[in-house]
């Protein structure tokens, strides 16, 4: 069985594995944040080779900072919205893949700065993908985006690929932007439609909420969590109701990873996006995921509720459908929600118990083995 026929018809055939990963030059924008540091490590375990181009992490702590995530990859620290900066290190790099993960990604930040946010995520992805062209190693490109990038009605539907893009707020609408500016670079420079460049599969990827430990992000419900639980008091919560697709960051990543040896490996028909999100029973509540974190923490946590800002859009209701990952990358969930919870919670507590580096390292390594090394649809 070839490998499209294999990944058609649910196999494993894109497995995140050493056999494919090791020795593959990796250019991962975004490395120094939170789900690029965990993409860092496991890269590394994978036996790639990456150079890393992002500014330096905006939170503190950080998780790249407190892992020692710069000694895993060729650490460049440069802005996406510098285009000429940008394609000097990554044509200089030459790449096999590019994973696009730099962003602005904080929904209520973009009100505050909206110009920036679209400029870093809009103009941020048009400059990644020139670089792109100006590669000829470049064989597989995935570009991050989110599950926000839809216009949402907030019907009790999950959102498939084809659904009209849009967004109430910046970030969303930047993100929205972002999907319309990889489709039309898609088919206007990498399709075999085009003349004027060569063939590349050029994909998205949108995922759902994620958390994990290493986010120190400010307006994020785990993150204001930790704060408020390390100080022994009460988490506030703006919309105890929302239900969000929640899902351990690794989660994605997996996506991610297949998405981007698909495209290498299967080549246009995998020129595409595609959702990563949590099944239909793994959704929770706002407050229920902050129930189970608090319970975990212990230590008398618990939250609060507190009504946001009526201005500030924010969505009730947001779902994901993500069989077509299921059904041509072969992805599937690799542990519950509730086992990402067990390990968030470790891996926090770890850190304000001022764990060194290596050992908080070695723990992401740990929990890396644990919830994807043990998923049928992960090998080596």
């Amino acid at each position: 069985m070839n490998q499209m026929t294999a990944a058609k018809s649910g196999g494993a055939s894109f497995a995140v594995d050493r056999a494919f990963w090791s020795g593959k030059r990796v250019f991962l924008t975004g490395h120094t944040g939170f789900k690029g540091s965990w993409m860092l490590h496991w890269l590394d375990m994978l036996g790639a080779v990456t150079r890393g181009y992002a500014l330096p992490p905006d939170t503190q702590p950080s998780m790249f900072a407190l892992t020692g995530a710069a000694e895993l990859c060729d650490h460049v620290l440069g802005d996406i919205r510098d285009a000429a900066a940008l394609r000097e290190a990554l044509v200089a790099f030459r790449p096999d893949i590019v994973i696009h993960a730099a962003a602005q990604p904080l929904v209520r930040l973009s009100y505050r700065e909206p110009v920036e946010t679209f400029s870093s995520n809009v103009m941020g992805t048009i400059n990644l993908l020139e670089a792109c062209r100006a590669c000829d190693s470049v064989a597989s490109v995935v570009v991050v985006t989110t599950d926000k990038c839809y216009e949402n009605a907030e019907w009790p539907f999950a959102y498939r690929e084809n659904d009209p893009m849009g967004g109430k707020d910046p970030y969303s609408a930047s993100k929205a932007c972002a999907e319309i500016v990889t489709h039309a670079w898609r088919e206007s420079f990498f399709s075999s439609n085009s003349a004027i460049s060569r063939q590349v599969p050029v994909s998205s990827a949108r995922a759902g909420n994620v958390f994990g430990g290493g986010d120190y992000s400010a307006d994020r419900l785990l993150p204001d969590a930790v704060r408020a639980f390390t100080v022994n008091e009460p988490l506030v919560i703006r919309s105890p109701d929302a239900v969000r697709p929640w899902q351990h960051c690794l989660e994605p990543i997996a996506g991610y990873l297949r998405l981007a040896r698909a495209c290498h490996e299967g080549g246009t028909p995998y020129a595409k996006a595609f959702n990563f999100g949590p099944a239909a029973e793994q959704l929770l509540t706002v407050g229920d995921l902050a129930s189970a974190f608090a319970e975990r923490w212990g230590k008398g946590a618990g939250w609060q509720h507190q009504p946001g800002e009526a201005h500030l859009k924010e969505a009730g209701l947001l779902l994901l459908d993500s069989g077509l990952a299921q059904r041509t990358l072969g992805w599937r969930q690799m542990s519950d929600v509730f086992a990402g919870l067990d390990a968030t919670v470790a891996w926090y507590q770890a850190a304000a118990n001022n764990a060194s580096p290596s050992e908080l390292s070695a723990l992401t390594r740990s929990q890396i083995a644990d919830l994807a090394g043990s998923s049928p649809h992960i090998q080596g």
